[in-house]
């Protein structure tokens, strides 16, 4: 697969969201050290290769999957990637946007190729009109509670129908945002006239009604599937079933309308599932079949990649407008998706409206979304979130997250509890609705001087008076797996997410290294870091453990983060057996000579299991693809897919397996350029000075060129 590598940076997951007024740099302005280091590598690094960076002195600044929009850098029938999950948000226009580890950022930057698979087809097709108070989000949280967190495994969705046709750009990304919380490798909507009206004028689009213009919209248009296409799944919703919707465990999937209740564990037949539950229950602090309009909120966030654009912030402000938050909301806060963002609120007045109902107005970043900077929840502290996790800790370690639209959370703060937004649009009819004023957007405008202006964004003198940026290095091959033996922990839990694998205050590191100590931390460890004695890796022979078997599914959903798999090897886990992984995760594993095993037969399961948990070793013999006890007798084949197979008993690297395709890479550039020539950048390359945007592949040495099988189909 080759990927347009127009690149562009941005720094918003670990950086404050509190006035930049004082601002000067990085160094001195970010206090917490480790955040400090990673955004200061970043710059060095953005110098050293001259690359076009949204520092946080730039008025574009902003959430990567605002800000690539807004600049037009998501075109439809690109592939975007990004080292974070939710780039399928970029799906809303047509492109295949997917997340990739950090060692598939460093294959894209050094080859601009991946090697991938081919994906299954999933179509999720929503039909009617919405209902009074419901939103995208509503329909997205509706899907996943519908086909769960798994349901979308090796699946690109294409979400369709006439709900969908219906629904504005930034409503659409918001839906494919979350498509990698149902599972999926990526979620797409096929571009329209919508998509087109949106694209105007973008920076990096072509120009309105040229002739690229007129060149690309007809390629654009092509860009659909055909009547009659073969599906490996379908999903139908009437759009008349959704209404506002909330969740209230800690996985996307456990979501319930605001109408209803908290489920009862006694209501769920499947132990795994029933056990998951009553863990959700008792981290939330929830009591089976409570209302969810009874639930009180601490806190209110408004933000995230999935809800912090302009359409969002004027469907919370129309339910704050002339109304104050609730007197137990202890902070409330708006977090702006980028510069522009909040620029074009503060001309409408939306972030007057929202001050004076007792918001803070804050700067663009990811902020509370994540809790990888100062914005973050407080133990037990219960949050009503537009964000699109709600996993154990996500905002704060301890901290209890319910998802929900813009609107709902705007009610959710001026109500104190978890609220329907429909008693307020009931109100609105009655006495009249708040008038918003709304302005027309139209695209910044960024001329040469202006850009060289800005403080973040190197000059190419500058660019050749720089140190060798941090964290340099070059591919050299991975340590070959034939055969491991070795003790094997148990555990049965469903759904373990990355964050429960590694939670995010240990990610603000640029080493690979030393992350064992952070695994699993919140079952390893209680509140007062103390040992939990009952964990099974704090238990002997386990605190050994060469590999790990759960027989919950899908493990590893979340972050495409590389650090999961990082902190497992780093403990001394080099293999994981599950009936199913997240395809991010799964895919991470093997980048870092890893071996993930799917076991679907549960008979097979558990009899590894029970093995693991007698204390006994396992044995994976991958090259004949058998696990054994420790006697040598079989307990389960399994597959494997062969090009991984190869790769992993030869200790092969992907990047020095690529560049032997180096002649057909630049083959298929030359075509690019000649067929699709808007990809080259033209909003940017033809008015700014050269090599901001598109940029050579990193010359790497290359490693294994002496390697006989071919990589083939392309």
């Amino acid at each position: 697969m080759t990927v347009w590598t127009a690149q562009y940076l941005t720094s918003s997951q670990n950086i404050p969201t509190h006035s930049r007024a004082t601002y000067k740099n990085a160094e001195t302005f970010i206090e917490e050290a480790d955040s400090r280091t990673q955004c200061v590598t970043l710059e060095d690094n953005v110098k050293a290769f001259k690359l076009t960076y949204f520092g946080m002195a730039d008025k574009r600044q902003g959430i990567v999957h605002v800000v690539g929009p807004e600049q037009g850098f998501t075109l439809p029938g690109t592939t975007v990637v990004c080292g974070d999950s939710h780039t399928s948000t970029h799906g809303a226009f047509g492109a295949l946007a997917f997340g990739i580890g950090t060692s598939e950022v460093e294959h894209v930057l050094a080859t601009q190729t991946l090697i991938n698979t081919k994906s299954k087809n999933m179509k999720v097709q929503v039909d009617g009109p919405l209902l009074p108070g419901v939103t995208s989000k509503d329909v997205v949280l509706h899907i996943i509670g519908k086909i769960g967190t798994a349901g979308g495994t090796g699946s690109v969705i294409e979400f369709c129908g006439s709900t969908i046709r219906s629904l504005s750009i930034e409503a659409r990304m918001s839906i494919c945002n979350m498509a990698i919380e149902g599972g999926a490798r990526a979620g797409l909507i096929a571009p329209d006239d919508t998509t087109f009206e949106y694209l105007k004028d973008k920076p990096l689009a072509p120009k309105y009604d040229s002739e690229e213009w007129h060149h690309a919209v007809k390629y654009w248009r092509t860009l659909k599937s055909d009547e009659g296409a073969h599906w490996d799944s379908e999903v139908f919703i009437d759009a008349k079933d959704v209404i506002p919707t909330v969740s209230w465990g800690t996985s996307p999937q456990d979501v319930v309308p605001i109408n209803g209740k908290v489920p009862d564990p006694a209501d769920f037949s499947d132990p795994v599932r029933k056990a998951g539950v009553i863990r959700s229950l008792e981290y939330m602090g929830l009591e089976a079949n409570t209302p969810m309009k009874d639930i009180t909120v601490d806190k209110v966030f408004i933000g995230s990649c999935t809800n912090s654009r302009i359409e969002d912030l004027r469907a919370a402000a129309k339910v704050v407008k002339d109304r104050k938050i609730a007197p137990n909301i202890m902070r409330a806060m708006v977090v702006p998706g980028s510069g522009l963002v909040k620029k074009q609120a503060e001309r409408e007045g939306l972030s007057a409206i929202f001050e004076e109902a007792g918001f803070e107005w804050r700067e663009a970043g990811c902020s509370m979304c994540l809790g990888m900077n100062p914005d973050i929840l407080s133990p037990q502290e219960r949050c009503a979130s537009t964000s699109n996790r709600n996993f154990e800790g996500r905002q704060g370690a301890g901290g209890r997250t319910h998802l929900m639209s813009p609107a709902m959370a705007a009610a959710a703060a001026i109500v104190g509890k978890l609220a329907d937004v429909r008693d307020f649009t009931q109100a609105e009819k009655e006495h009249g609705s708040p008038k918003i004023a709304v302005q027309a957007e139209h695209p910044e405008a960024i001329d040469d001087d202006d850009l060289d202006k800005l403080d973040d964004i190197p000059t190419d003198e500058e660019a050749t008076n720089v140190s060798t940026p941090h964290s340099a290095g070059v591919s050299a091959g991975l340590p070959p797996f034939t055969t491991l033996k070795g003790i094997a922990a148990h555990m049965s839990i469903a759904n373990i997410d990355t964050d429960a694998i590694i939670p995010k205050q240990f990610l603000k590191t640029i080493k690979r290294t030393g992350l064992g100590t952070a695994l699993f931390w919140a079952l390893r460890f209680n509140p007062d870091g103390t040992e939990n004695p009952d964990f099974v890796l704090n238990k002997e022979p386990y605190r050994r453990s060469k590999v790990l078997v759960v027989t919950g599914p899908n493990f590893g959903c979340g972050s495409s983060r590389e650090h999961a798999p990082w902190a497992l090897l780093d403990f001394g886990i080099k293999c994981i057996i599950a009936p199913s992984f997240a395809d991010i995760f799964f895919n991470n594993t093997f980048k870092n000579g890893m071996l993930p095993i799917p076991i679907t037969d549960n008979a097979a399961l558990e009899a590894i299991a029970k093995e693991a948990e007698a204390g006994k070793e396992i044995e994976i013999d991958l090259v004949n693809q058998v696990i054994k006890d420790e006697n040598g007798a079989e307990l389960a084949k399994f597959e494997v897919d062969e090009f991984r197979k190869h790769c992993l008993v030869n200790g092969l690297d992907d990047i020095g397996l690529t560049m032997q395709m180096e002649d057909k890479i630049k083959t298929f550039e030359a075509r690019r350029s000649k067929e699709w020539p808007w990809l080259d950048g033209s909003g940017y390359l033809k008015k700014h000075r050269p090599g901001p945007v598109k940029v050579e592949a990193a010359k790497v040495p290359t490693t294994n060129r002496g390697v006989e099988k071919e990589i083939t189909d392309w």
